[in-house]
């Protein structure tokens, strides 16, 4: 290559000149073994979540029809907290074939034989750390 062209850039005008490497020419990068993306291996937990105010609540059992979330009262054994509640299906609910009749109010209590709480996977949050008291420790707690 001559350096009387007007652009250096590499493939303008080339002579033809291969002996600079190229970007494709180093060996590729070993995958690392194990499991990759978000949160995986992480710890979770099961939870329920009311669907008016989204409060969680521990999936350990069973939730009762006459049960209320602890902090709106709304009811919890409602056709929106269900998992099988999915408004493309017939009467809005993917077990409709098991149902004796619609049920008109979805976010009202019922007695639905088969309701299954509808349950999330959420990351468990870890102990926090304690947060200082002043700006001089907070400074100091960043070059520990």
């Amino acid at each position: 290559m001559s350096d009387d062209r007007k652009y250096r850039i590499r493939g303008y005008q080339d002579s033809g000149d291969r002996d600079r490497p190229t970007r494709g020419s180093a060996p590729p990068h070993e995958k690392k073994e194990g499991p990759r993306g978000r949160g995986l291996g992480s710890p979770t937990a099961t939870v329920f979540r009311c669907n008016s105010c989204g409060e969680k609540r521990i999936l350990t059992e069973d939730i009762p029809p006459d049960a209320t979330c602890t902090k709106c009262g709304a009811d919890l054994h409602t056709c929106n907290n269900c998992s099988h509640f999915d408004t493309s299906f017939r009467w809005e609910c993917r077990q409709a074939e098991h149902l004796p009749a619609r049920i008109a109010k979805k976010r009202d209590r019922n007695d639905c034989t088969q309701f299954t709480p509808k349950a999330t996977q959420e990351f468990a949050r870890e102990a926090e750390k304690p947060k200082p008291n002043d700006a001089r420790s907070a400074f100091d707690a960043l070059f520990k």
